[in-house]
């Protein structure tokens, strides 16, 4: 059998060029004529082999990896190919009913690698053969169809999950998958297999693959504009099209979680960040369109794209959703109200649309796999807190910007969850934090409550540490994917829910007994939440008399299913080496009463085994006798010693059927008939195990809105468990959240960046930030590499970490609620869409400008780099203006423009800015030098302006020539004698402002 795996494709010598690049167009009944890129070959003078036994009638993997026959055709090359399947007959094209299934295959899904099962490998075919050998690096080889030798290549069943990963994340591929399926003789079939498409598998529709990170959602994300558009995005800042209205749905099927939302073409990369989605689909007609706002959003954000028709599906059935499912998994509080009808109401139609466009693309790929899906939840704007796009990347709340992956991010710094889906709850929390503050102050009554209970805290955390991920796992149930030792990881789970909250009401019954605790108000918030975790203890004591207990994994546990592909359950594997059938059970016998008798009927004829094995040793003198049934042998007995066997050799009860060195084995038909026997009843105690499995699936499946409750829930728990020990560890404090828009945040801390200092054993230099409505504009200035932009990071991420509920790196803060963080901070160039530093810095900083509100938080880090001093002087004063009598807005701005603060009115003696521009408030950084001519950065913020930006000194640090630092002194010393020259050029600048000012009003 030929090796397909780990070896380079090689061209063979008798496979032209041209006969490997040759195509063939057929006509599918499923649609019109398709390029299948068959590559047949050029006959030539194919090498001679030794011809071989022929194969039966049905191909099975043996052939397909052996080596093949090849007879010699005389076909001509250089005729036009064949339009139909009616033409391929002139060139002899395969004809077996693999071949067949095969090509309707591959002119049915086009789009799609095929992978076809042909006993235990899957196999792919013609010029996707040499395509998946070159993306999976395995053997390409040829076999003989019909007088013709294809391309083929292949690989064993156990290793489809390793070779679906690179095919489908790594290459972006979709892939089809030929499943095959015995025939029924019962119905008068003949014997062999029959193959279907069970399932295509693309990016964003994964289910339970191994390969799944389960520390992220693997979101699938609809995206339907209420009209189209010809607008590109510089277009939409100028004009209205920014608000045309945009539909989304987006779901993980591997959860099963569930949302939609309206939002606009200005809101749509935003979206696409928060939400991260693995594959977008959009309507078809928009692949014809390169310059729709849709798909130029898409393109930008580097999302995988799927191009769908929903008329294109035609055997997808409706949609029907379970009210009893839908929840939000953001919402301490309490439940949501449950939706009456199919989807909640009121959707905007554009939301409707993404979720028929959402539902339409599952059907037609997942096919037989397609669930039955929870009612979405909606999404409402204003119930959370916006980040924009490019703020999500510039404060690097998911992914590091140097780093690349979750390294160097603010969710690596504050990650303290022990559970894969409060992972996946904690990264939601934090790109969209809540702006409720109800529900604010009920996470942060949870926090504080853990915090304060650290022996309770540990036990909770270490009881979470053995849970498993509910929430994909029941999603397996409702797939029809799931696994015997899912049922016991289901059990195991509700076992730990159930300690969870004896260990919490153990712990308030000892605060009551020890301590005389009568005032249960600290415990409202934990008694309300484990008030909504049902009690399905009596689920789990149905699954745990039902499975038999194992010590460790076995073939039929978690460990062999990881090796079998996705969907294939180890209950329906038997183990190769033991063709009786005798295996570890996985039911009880007392489950039913057909197990029992099954169970007692095995042990019986289990005893009369042993009991013929000692009369054969006994009778014959034999003692080295044994009962055998192996593969290749079959039912027989084997002797170990050959002098054991003289007798039986005499007997007319055996017949010897091979013979060794040192041993032999014999037929005997009383032990085959009992062999016979035992296989049939372990046969049907494998098929009664298979049905009471199949009860115990319903019976999970008929909890499943329950146990994706208490999920939710423990989900909550442990991220707030996370949030305690975060304060704990790194020292943050509960910050009181308000309606208002004040900000006063004493000794805040930027947390990524005290971490990375801490493990270098340096200090984080702490600053104090007051937005009062009498200064809700701070003006920055100071040195580089003195702490500007970090402050500016600190203080977006602060009101973030509040508004997750999460407790804040600071001494003390008190937050209003902010609606929007913006961010223009570091920028670098869009070559490919033509776009230099200054333009991407331009348009981010429109965007603010046009969507901010009064209660938005806004960071804007030297706005007007880039172009000639004047031209930046004058956009930088034009932003800041607007952010003050425009936007309204809290706001940090830091700037090198030291003649800003003149066009401001800075006064010296209050820090403040003069006339329009009074609630300006003006700080800084500075150096501070030492003897030697040495200097360190305090990073201490101090109400002023500092008009050095002491970049000489970044540059010294730098490693730049002292040659041209000497020059630089030189110049640097002529420019500032030039400005002393021009006296009164302040109040100039400043009557300049207060025009300008006065103007627009």
């Amino acid at each position: 059998m030929l090796a397909y795996e780990n070896v380079p494709s090689i061209p063979d010598e008798n496979v032209s060029a041209a006969a490997e690049n040759a195509t063939v167009t057929t006509q599918s009944a499923a649609g019109p004529q398709q390029d299948l890129g068959l590559g047949l070959t050029k006959a030539g003078k194919p090498r001679k082999r030794r011809a071989k036994a022929k194969p039966p009638a049905e191909e099975s993997a043996v052939d397909t990896a052996a080596s093949i026959t090849a007879k010699s055709v005389s076909v001509d090359t250089d005729a036009p190919l064949p339009k139909t399947r009616g033409q391929l007959a002139h060139i002899a094209l395969p004809s077996t009913p693999l071949a067949n299934e095969i090509l309707d295959n591959l002119a049915r899904y086009p789009h799609c690698i095929l992978l076809t099962r042909v006993g235990q490998f899957y196999e792919s075919y013609f010029d996707q053969a040499a395509e998946v050998s070159r993306l999976l690096n395995i053997k390409l080889t040829k076999k003989t169809w019909g007088g013709q030798r294809i391309l083929m290549c292949g690989f064993p069943l156990m290793h489809l999950n390793k070779y679906l990963k690179m095919l489908v994340q790594d290459h972006s591929r979709f892939v089809a998958m030929c499943e095959e399926f015995p025939r029924n003789p019962s119905l008068g079939a003949k014997g062999g297999f029959d193959r279907r498409v069970v399932r295509i598998v693309t990016p964003g529709t994964l289910i339970d693959e191994p390969f799944l990170n389960p520390y992220e959602n693997n979101y699938l994300l609809s995206v339907v504009p209420a009209r189209p558009s010809q607008l590109t995005d510089i277009d939409i800042a100028k004009s209205n099209e920014s608000e045309t209205p945009v539909g989304l749905a987006w779901i993980d099927v591997s959860t099963g979680e569930f949302y939609t939302k309206s939002t606009t073409l200005a809101g749509l990369r935003d979206e696409l960040v928060r939400i991260s989605p693995k594959e977008v689909v959009l309507d078809q007609p928009l692949s014809e369109d390169a310059l729709d706002p849709v798909q130029q959003a898409v393109t930008e954000e580097r999302c995988f794209v799927s191009y769908f028709a929903p008329s294109e599906v035609t055997h997808a059935r409706p949609t029907t959703f379970d009210k009893a499912d839908q929840a939000s998994p953001d919402d301490l509080t309490s439940d949501p109200q449950l939706t009456e009808g199919l989807l909640p109401v009121p959707l905007a139609e554009e939301e409707t649309k993404a979720v028929e466009l959402l539902t339409a693309f599952m059907h037609a790929n997942l096919m037989e796999h397609m669930p039955s899906l929870a009612s979405p939840t909606r999404e409402i704007t204003s119930g959370r807190m916006q980040i924009d796009s490019h703020t999500v990347k510039a404060l690097e709340i998911r992914e590091g910007i140097r780093e690349g992956g979750a390294t160097g991010s603010l969710l690596s710094v504050i990650k303290r969850t022990v559970t894969t889906s409060g992972t996946r709850l904690l990264s939601r929390w934090l790109c969209s934090p809540s702006t409720s503050v109800t529900e604010i102050n009920a996470r942060q009554s949870l926090v504080a409550f853990f915090h304060a209970k650290p022996f309770l805290r540990q036990d909770l955390v270490q009881l979470l540490r053995d849970s498993e991920d509910a929430t994909r796992i029941v999603q397996k149930f409702l797939l029809g994917r799931a696994h015997f030792y899912d049922l016991s990881a289901i059990c195991n789970t509700i076992d730990i829910w159930s300690s969870i909250k004896a260990k919490i009401l153990d712990e308030r019954e000892i605060e009551r007994r020890d301590d005389g605790v009568t005032d249960d108000s600290q415990w409202t918030s934990i008694n309300a939440l484990m008030d909504r975790l049902s009690d399905l203890s009596g689920l789990a004591d149905h699954i745990r008399a039902a499975l038999v207990q194992k010590d460790s994994p076995t073939l039929d546990s978690e460990e062999m299913a990881e090796e079998l592909p996705s969907g294939i359950s180890p209950l329906q594997t038997r183990d190769p080496r033991n063709p009786l059938g005798l295996m570890e059970w996985t039911i009880k016998p007392e489950f039913s009463e057909q197990l029992t008798k099954l169970h007692a009927t095995l042990r019986s004829l289990l005893d009369e085994k042993d009991n013929l094995e000692r009369r054969l040793q006994t009778s014959y003198d034999a003692p080295s006798i044994s009962l055998r049934a192996t593969p290749g042998q079959g039912i027989h007995i084997h002797v170990a010693r050959k002098s054991h066997a003289a007798q039986m050799r005499s007997s007319k009860d055996f017949m010897a059927l091979s013979e060794s060195g040192s041993t032999c084995t014999f037929f005997n038909i009383e032990w085959s008939q009992l062999a016979a026997r035992i296989s049939e009843t372990t046969f049907a105690i494998s098929i009664a195990e298979k049905e009471a499995f199949e009860l115990l699936k319903n019976e999970v499946t008929a909890q499943s809105h329950l146990l994706r409750r208490n999920a939710r829930i423990i989900d909550e728990l442990d991220v707030t468990l996370a949030f305690a020990n975060l304060a704990v560890e790194m020292r943050f404090v509960r910050p009181v959240v308000t309606e208002g828009t004040t900000y006063h945040v004493v000794n805040g801390r930027h947390p990524t960046v005290e971490l990375g200092l801490l493990t270098s054993g340096r200090g984080f230099t702490p600053n104090t930030v007051t937005f009062t409505p009498e200064a809700r504009l701070h003006v920055i200035t100071g040195p580089n590499m003195a702490g500007k932009s970090t402050l500016l990071r600190q203080t977006a991420l602060i009101a973030i970490l509040a508004q997750t509920g999460s407790f804040v790196p600071a001494d003390s803060a008190e937050i209003g609620i902010v609606d929007r963080v913006f961010s223009r901070v570091g920028a670098k160039d869009d070559l490919f869409r033509d776009r230099s530093t200054f333009m991407v810095e331009m348009l981010e900083a429109s965007d603010i400008l046009r969507r901010a509100t009064s209660n938005s938080l806004v960071i804007m880090d030297e706005v007007g780099r880039g172009t000639t001093v004047e031209d930046g002087l004058a956009i930088a004063f034009a932003a800041v203006h607007h952010l003050l009598t425009v936007n309204g807005c809290r706001a940090m701005f830091a700037t090198h423009f030291h003649e800003l603060t003149d066009m401001l009115g800075y006064d010296p003696t209050t820090h403040r800015g003069q006339g329009p521009f009074s609630k300006i408030a003006f700080y800084c950084t500075n150096v501070d030098e030492v003897e030697g001519g040495y200097f360190t950065y305090s990073h201490r913020i101090s109400p002023g302006v500092n008009r050095d930006s002491h970049g000489l000194k970044v540059a010294q640090l730098a490693g730049m020539p002292e040659s041209a630092i000497d020059v630089a002194r030189s110049a640097l010393s002529w420019l500032r004698q030039r400005s002393a020259e021009r006296s009164g050029r302040s109040n100039q600048l400043l009557a300049l402002g207060q025009a300008l000012a006065a103007d627009r009003t």
